[in-house]
């Protein structure tokens, strides 16, 4: 259980970087938020992908978790932002 925990936020941490990388312009939010957005959309993507049955497509698997971080970091740089602005 503790490899599978580990292993999500291994694979979380490198899918909030490259979604970070990926996304446009600057996001003013920490290392801990960008690893936290890419944690919940590994797991949010690798849920998708036992649901739609590719979980056996590795490379895939990854893809949709990006694309997921990718949407995550840009709702809690947005969220951050608004805060800041308050």
């Amino acid at each position: 259980m503790l490899f599978i925990f580990l292993g999500c936020v291994i694979s979380g941490a490198v899918a909030g970087l490259l979604g970070r990388l990926i996304l446009p312009g600057r996001q003013d939010i920490g290392w801990f938020a960008t690893i936290a957005a890419g944690t919940v959309a590994a797991a949010v993507g690798t849920g998708l992908a036992y649901l739609i049955g590719f979980a056996e497509k590795g490379w895939l698997v990854f893809v949709v978790q990006i694309a997921l971080a990718v949407g995550c970091v840009a709702v809690v740089a947005n969220m951050s932002a608004k805060k800041s602005k308050s």
